[in-house]
């Protein structure tokens, strides 16, 4: 006997919905609450951001606002790639896990390359869970403010989705 099939539509029965939102990465490259390490480079050579094949793994805090004792939304958690035998260019895979009410358990996924030197990076949200699931769009990336003593970076993240 044959095992009955099964048709599902793969129409959507709602429009898809369009959440916009600012987010801000607080990067802390060194000191004791670092939340962006080096894990792997080229033997013999110094690690830097611009050195082909360097891997950096990153859990950032994610606020509301640019101020770091602003509330946290999320945590941005992944890893870079430097990508460009001239440095140039950085592959990133890393998730948006959201920690806030609105979006508590909810993550979105993003990848892609871009130039890790420009104004303003570019990367593709690719997937989402929760409050995101079926999510796709994009992020834009740009660091607004750099204190290399304390090797700290703020990062302003704009993310336009359609999801479920």
């Amino acid at each position: 006997m044959l095992n009955p099939v099964h048709y599902y539509s793969s129409e959507a029965t709602l429009p898809p919905q369009t959440t916009e939102m600012v987010l801000y990465f607080q990067d802390f490259a060194s000191g004791a609450n670092f939340t962006l390490i080096p894990v792997e480079g080229i033997a013999g050579k110094l690690w830097t951001f611009s050195q082909f094949g360097m891997v950096f793994v990153t859990d950032d805090f994610i606020t509301k606002t640019p101020n770091q004792d602003s509330p946290m939304v999320g945590r941005g958690q992944g890893m870079y790639v430097t990508s460009a035998l001239d440095g140039s260019s950085t592959h990133a895979m890393f998730s948006i896990v959201f920690v806030n009410q609105a979006y508590n358990g909810s993550t979105l996924s993003i990848q892609g390359t871009g130039k890790q030197f420009e104004a303003v990076r570019e990367y593709a949200v690719v997937g989402g869970t929760g409050k995101f699931r079926f999510a796709r769009g994009y992020t834009t990336f740009e660091t607004i403010s750099v204190d290399p003593p304390r090797g700290h970076s703020v990062i302003r993240c704009n993310v336009t989705i359609r999801h479920d």
